[in-house]
């Protein structure tokens, strides 16, 4: 059994899996787990920063942290959202909360996939811990 389950939650992704993510997360937690609920939120490029302002960045932030957390209260869990590239961002929070499960959804693959990879690719390849994909 785990005890510290990470689950990694794209907000943007119309093919929410955070249902099924919550029930892995639970058949696999040890009576005292921690349960982390983590968005990462990706940099703006440079070239497209200077087009969009301050308040909509703030008012965008604000909405995902609200619905992060409310998706957070309703499995008992706590909630995160971390900036960075989401890959690397989430093992890098794994490591540092010392997670010993990642749950993560993957989409089904497609050649842009295979060819580019995906964030739940570079997660199972480079985790130091557990992690189980959903599909």
């Amino acid at each position: 059994m785990y005890t510290k389950i990470l689950i990694p939650i794209a907000l943007d992704n119309e093919d929410d899996r955070t249902t099924e993510a919550f029930a892995i997360a639970r058949a696999l937690a040890s009576q005292e787990a921690e349960v982390t609920l983590l968005h990462v939120v990706e940099a703006v490029p440079s070239y497209a920063i200077s087009y969009i302002s301050d308040d909509i960045l703030s008012a965008t932030r604000k909405g995902i942290e609200t619905e992060l957390a409310r998706l957070a209260s309703e499995a008992g869990a706590k909630s995160v959202v971390i900036e960075g590239h989401t890959g690397r961002a989430i093992l890098d929070f794994a490591e540092a909360q010392d997670c010993d499960l990642i749950v993560i959804a993957s989409h089904r693959p497609g050649m842009q996939t295979l060819l580019l990879g995906s964030t739940a690719t570079h997660v199972v390849r480079h985790s130091n811990c557990a992690v189980h994909v959903l599909r």
